[in-house]
């Protein structure tokens, strides 16, 4: 199996942002945090990040995986873009969060990509992304 971690706006600045929500970590680390976790039950994890939402979109129209784990940023909050590529590419999308968007500032309650992908986890931090692999690997064929 082979997993797209795809990471979206402002993830980039991870290990920098307010560290309640976001963690210590830096993309970097997480990056290779969820590639051990993946590896651990033989799913190869190729990383991609980008700020820009064109750029996003043709990744995700590009790709050529088995599962995609997306943390869209902000993006999830307002991209029509982004919900109209996810609902036409034939991959399953896995939506993730660290913190809970539901809890926050009412802007971020909106999720516009939520009704296309096949599961949102949030709210953990890097335990969303591993719960992502997790879903992705026990509905759509990795090993155990």
């Amino acid at each position: 199996m082979k997993i797209l971690l795809l990471n979206g706006v402002n993830m980039n600045m991870l290990g920098k942002r307010d560290k309640r929500f976001y963690g210590e970590d830096t993309l970097f680390e997480l990056e290779r945090k969820v590639m051990a976790y993946a590896g651990d039950f033989g799913i190869a994890v190729a990383c991609a990040q980008s700020n820009e939402e064109g750029t996003l979109v043709n990744i995700l129209q590009q790709a050529n995986c088995d599962g995609i784990v997306f943390n869209a940023g902000a993006y999830s909050h307002y991209s029509y873009a982004l919900r109209d590529c996810i609902e036409c590419i034939n991959i399953p999308v896995v939506e993730t969060h660290m913190s809970d968007i539901y809890s926050r500032e009412d802007f971020r309650k909106i999720d516009v990509l939520k009704d296309v992908c096949a599961e949102c986890f949030y709210g953990k931090g890097i335990q969303s992304y591993f719960d992502a692999v997790d879903f992705l690997r026990t509905n759509y064929g990795g090993k155990k």
